[in-house]
């Protein structure tokens, strides 16, 4: 009977089998399935053929990608698009390749990575501002949805190896613990390696590190020369060269977003020191030089204006002795770390000109996520997290203290007006979504097998939506109508592939802009934007949206922004202006919000699973790597920190809790037995220390914090008290407190992972007793 019934169901699969078979594979649903069975099925083995099904391949003559992402890098910085800063590895890409001069991001680095990644707007796919901003509302909340399939995602499950190095701004930081989900991580998002760090930002020379999903530490320390973005380009290059050496004919996708050139600018003195004096002429004279060379090198038009200098930047000739140190100093460092991360990325290019199928590697180097940043204030600094806190920073703290500058001590970002000059010929910066100096970034396209090099730029109107469906085009691949069971919302973005032969191609017709509530319509070469707040003032929301003013520009002969037609032609203002009102309607745009330090401050989702509103938080050793919202909320409230520890006397040592770094943060340590709290208040630390080393035995160690600020009150004063057994042993006050985040590092139990609270020990510090509980209670 068994016999019968295994021939009976062999022949009926027959028919579905050789159906499946004409149609594999169906690219139009992932996952794809098998290729079908196309051997014999009999009654036992000697009856029987076998035929192993295949897992799908890519099609015939894909490519591999790399798209490289450099962050907060500006239209006029590389040399390669008439900037002051040497990009030699740019240069000879470019030199092969095309360059594109009409290229367009979101403005600021975590949507334009949704897009990049997904093919839609970015307030589609949930990314309409950071997720250190992140509010309740979909476009907001930078849960990136399952409709919106990441190109990874895509390519996976179209038979290509996908790899993701570097930046994930990408990934909500509430999800980013132990506890998951991971789904929103890279590996969940269809790469099949990560290797980088989940946030805005990290510290090069201690960067918060995953391998896939578990944390991971540098091999070596910055005294050894370790520096994150050698590291990730090591890393990128040997998976690459393996992955060939196993599976040659397999393509691949590398999406290789380097921290880098986003603060904290960190680089050696050997990089830095090469550019002194190289920008004493002053920010105007950069950008008239900068202008002047790229209009030599057929970067702009001809008839190209210079847009004037704003009043929010002070003329160079008018700065003090101590502002021209400063400003040049802190631009210098930033050029040094530019020349470093160019060295590196051309260390990558060159081992993908080793490759066996070299010919058909298509390299997407798009050069910045936004236009430069103004991130630094007015005056720069060396502690940027302290500036994004809306603390502003004493030029004779900077002045004193740049011998430090670049180093492992230091967090330096440039002031205002370099950001400006970097993204010359146009107006404004990096969040001014509304103006070209916000989101036009330069872009250079390799693929010796289907590209040949011309030195006249392309300027068709693109943006970072587009380029998914060039890669789709170029791999030939459709967008699928559905991914894991869940139908994808179509791609909002267009091949370009058609521009690579093509130099008429024109790209495309109409694109909304609108970050943090600046806000732009491109269509048809008119573009009419809003202007509305200021990054550099995280406590500024003007509110009063209807008064903004609006701008009105024609592209096709004002390629810089320069001339505002808004009264000559008040019908296509409002016209631009009502389809501004329908994107933001179809792209869910809405509801505006122009909270800046408001929003940082708002909290946040608690960790998935972890319970709503809980007043008492409680860790076991090796609790490590929680992301800030994800950790006890110690800011702006009064708590009490507790360990129970075991010591063995002066032989112990180490980190009890650590949270936060370099910039800010606070510590619980132990060293050689003596009980040290360290709260750091943007360098500024209050330290409070024992007497004498706890003698072997258990203990309990407790830090109380009353925190002095009424309701509401943000960054207002605390007293503290560090007890012992019962005992205080310690008391201080402090004037303010952080008030939003304490930066780019995570809280842990028994380690202070990343970078260091204080220079005091050195990272990771563990703690070489053993640590029973550690709570903190809120009150």
């Amino acid at each position: 009977m068994r016999t019968r019934l295994s021939l009976f169901t062999a022949f009926c699969m027959a028919g579905p089998l050789a159906a499946q078979q004409t149609e594999w594979p169906d690219r139009s649903t992932l996952p794809i399935s098998l290729a079908p069975f196309e051997g014999e099925i009999g009654a036992t083995y000697q009856e029987s053929e076998p035929d192993w099904q295949e897992p799908v391949a890519a099609p015939d003559g894909a490519p591999n990608v790399v798209v490289i992402l450099l962050d907060d890098v500006s239209f006029g910085q590389t040399s390669t698009f008439g900037g002051l800063i040497p990009t030699p590895e740019l240069d000879a890409l470019a030199a092969e390749g095309l360059r594109y001069t009409r290229f367009h991001t979101t403005a600021i680095c975590g949507p334009s990575r949704a897009a990049l990644l997904t093919g839609r707007n970015h307030h589609s796919s949930g990314n309409g501002f950071l997720m250190e901003w992140a509010t309740g509302f979909p476009s907001y909340s930078t849960m990136l949805p399952r409709e919106t399939a990441t190109i990874g995602e895509i390519l996976k499950g179209n038979g290509y190896t996908t790899w993701w190095f570097g930046k994930n701004h990408n990934t909500p930081d509430w999800e980013t613990t132990v506890a998951g989900p991971f789904d929103r991580w890279p590996t969940g998002m269809g790469f099949d390696y990560f290797y980088g760090f989940n946030a805005g930002e990290t510290h090069q020379f201690y960067p918060v590190i995953f391998e896939n999903t578990v944390p991971v530490e540098p091999a070596t320390t910055p005294e050894e020369g370790y520096h994150f973005m050698t590291d990730m380009t090591d890393r990128a290059i040997a998976r690459m060269q393996f992955s060939k050496s196993v599976a040659p004919e397999k393509p691949f996708f590398m999406y290789f977003a380097p921290g880098a050139m986003h603060a904290p600018h960190h680089v050696t003195a050997q990089w830095r020191d090469q550019f002194d004096g190289a920008f004493d002429m002053g920010w105007e004279a950069y950008r008239e030089q900068v202008f002047a060379r790229q209009k030599e090198m057929g970067i702009i038009p001809a008839d190209t204006q210079l847009t004037a200098r704003p009043d929010w930047v002070p003329e160079w000739n008018s700065l003090s002795d101590e502002q021209n140190e400063i400003y040049t100093a802190l631009f210098e460092n930033y050029a040094g770390y530019f020349a470093f991360t160019d060295h590196e990325v051309g260390r990558l290019l060159d081992a993908v000109k080793e490759l066996p199928d070299a010919e058909n590697t298509m390299v997407v180097y798009i050069v910045g996520d936004n236009g430069a940043s103004s991130e630094g204030g007015l005056d720069g600094t060396l502690n940027e997290i302290k500036a994004l806190n809306g603390v502003p920073t004493e030029l004779s703290e900077i002045v004193e203290n740049l011998d430090v500058l670049g180093g492992p001590e230091s967090e330096p970002h440039y002031p205002v007006g370099w950001a400006w000059a970097g993204n010359t010929p146009f107006q404004w910066v990096k969040q001014v979504a509304s103006h070209l100096g916000g989101t036009r970034n330069p872009m250079v396209i390799t693929w010796p097998a289907r590209i040949d090099y011309d030195p006249e730029p392309r300027d068709a109107f693109l943006h970072l939506i587009d380029v998914v469906p060039t890669i789709l085009e170029a791999a030939n691949i459709p967008m699928p109508t559905s991914v894991n069971g869940v139908t994808q919302k179509p791609l909002e973005g267009a091949s370009f592939l058609a521009s690579f032969e093509d130099p008429e191609f024109a790209g495309r017709n109409e694109q909304y802009f609108e970050v943090f509530s600046n806000r732009s319509m491109y269509a048809d070469g008119w573009k009419a934007n809003a202007q509305h707040t200021f990054p550099w003032r995280q406590d500024f929301a003007p509110g009063n949206w209807d008064q903004d003013s609006w701008e009105l520009y024609n592209l096709n002969e004002d390629f810089s922004e320069a001339r505002n037609v808004a009264d000559e032609n008040p019908e296509k203002l409002a016209e631009l202006q009502k389809l501004f009102d329908e994107a933001a309607q179809n792209y869910d745009v809405l509801p505006l919000d122009d909270r800046g330090q408001a929003r940082l401050g708002m909290p946040k989702p608690p960790v998935p699973g972890a319970a709503e509103d809980a007043t008492t938080y409680t860790y076991h050793a090796g609790a490590i790597r929680i992301a800030e919202p994800a950790a006890p909320p110690m800011k702006n409230r009064s708590w009490t920190m507790t360990a129970d520890i075991t010591t063995d006397g002066i032989e112990t040592e180490g980190v009890i809790v650590g949270f936060g770094g370099v910039a800010a943060g606070l510590v619980l340590y132990l060293d050689q037995g003596v009980p040290v709290f360290d709260y750091n208040y943007f360098e500024e630390h209050t330290v409070l220390r024992g007497s004498k080393a706890l003698p072997a035995g258990e203990h309990s160690l407790a830090v109380e914090f009353d925190y002095l600020g009424e309701d509401g009150a943000l960054g207002a004063g605390a007293n503290l008290r560090l007890v012992v057994n019962g005992e205080e042993i310690g008391n201080a006050s402090m004037d303010a407190t952080v008030p939003a985040r304490f930066g780019i590092d995570t809280f842990g139990i028994g380690e202070d992972s990343g970078q260091p609270v204080t220079h005091d020990y050195q990272p990771p510090f563990k703690f070489n007793g053993d640590i029973e509980l550690v709570s903190v209670q809120m009150r």
